[in-house]
């Protein structure tokens, strides 16, 4: 299939190579260019505007930070909205605002432009393996059409609903992380602190019901204090203002995720935007005079 990818950061650079080792055609583009090496190295050609991007693609994907990203190079003035042939499908990867994403599917569907949002979960891992939980939200004969290329990104798909819905999961998804993360830290700082063989005590909870992804994948950060990029500090606490702003339209209570929101504008304020957010253990370990 004619893919176009936009966005070549730590999730959609993976992204796009397994969609090419899936056997796609794969045009990328990139707002800072040289990052489009890797793909084109591998056999995807680079455009210069996600216009030229999706001139030629069945389906356009963009995976990028922030709303006002995918509003810019969705419908700016060399966005995908002016490239994309009528009938081609735009799947959004990134995770932003649910409204927004309902006012660009509008827009594209004035173009007979279809639209998914299809936010992921997993980590950097999950983009490397091609394991990947996305979070469909759209037309089902849409995700029939999408399916062959989600496949090749991700191990568990998951139609949730009409358009905005896979954001809406996604925020869900972002609120358990954070308790998660938090709880993780907490166990952690207070294995370390009592003196424990703390990789003796991860084997041991995380085979039962205390087990996680955090737990598994992330607690070794903890223990050593060390935060290498998996996701970001600054994305996460992005997300969380996503899921945050969803809560008061609703009228829902989010104490946990309103307080990790907090502690996250506390890293960010001292240097630690771009580490993995498991580095909110830094916070733990510090109140508890670990560090």
């Amino acid at each position: 299939m004619q893919v176009a990818f936009i966005g070549m950061g730590t999730m959609g650079l993976p992204m796009a190579l397994n969609l090419l080792q899936a056997g796609h055609q794969v045009t990328v583009h990139n707002r800072t260019r040289e990052r489009e090496l890797p793909a084109e190295k591998a056999g995807a050609r680079r455009a210069a505007t996600p216009a030229d991007a999706a001139r030629e693609a069945e389906i356009t994907i963009t995976c990028v930070s922030d709303t006002p990203d995918v509003e810019h190079l969705v419908l700016g003035p060399d966005g995908v909205i002016h490239g994309a042939r009528s009938g081609s499908l735009v799947i959004d990867m990134s995770t932003i605002s649910p409204s927004a994403t309902k006012e660009i599917a509008a827009a594209l569907a004035a173009k007979d432009i279809r639209m998914l949002d299809a936010p992921v979960s997993g980590g950097s891992e999950g983009a490397e393996q091609g394991t990947l939980s996305i979070m469909i939200g759209g037309d089902a004969d849409d995700v029939a059409t999408a399916t062959p290329v989600l496949e090749a990104m991700g191990k568990t798909l998951s139609h949730v609903g009409p358009i905005g819905a896979g954001q809406l999961t996604k925020a869900i998804n972002q609120i358990v992380v954070a308790g998660t993360y938090w709880s993780v830290a907490e166990g952690v700082a207070l294995g370390v602190k009592a003196g424990l063989d703390m990789e003796n005590v991860v084997k041991a909870v995380g085979g039962g019901a205390a087990g996680s992804w955090a737990m598994v994948n992330r607690s070794g950060n903890m223990i050593k204090n060390d935060y290498p990029l998996g996701f970001k500090v600054e994305l996460h606490r992005k997300d969380l203002n996503i899921a945050l702003a969803v809560a008061r339209e609703l009228g829902v209570t989010l104490p946990v995720a309103a307080f990790i929101e907090q502690v996250e504008t506390g890293l960010i304020a001292r240097g630690h935007a771009e580490e993995d957010i498991s580095a909110i253990a830094r916070t733990v370990r510090e109140q508890s005079g670990i560090d």
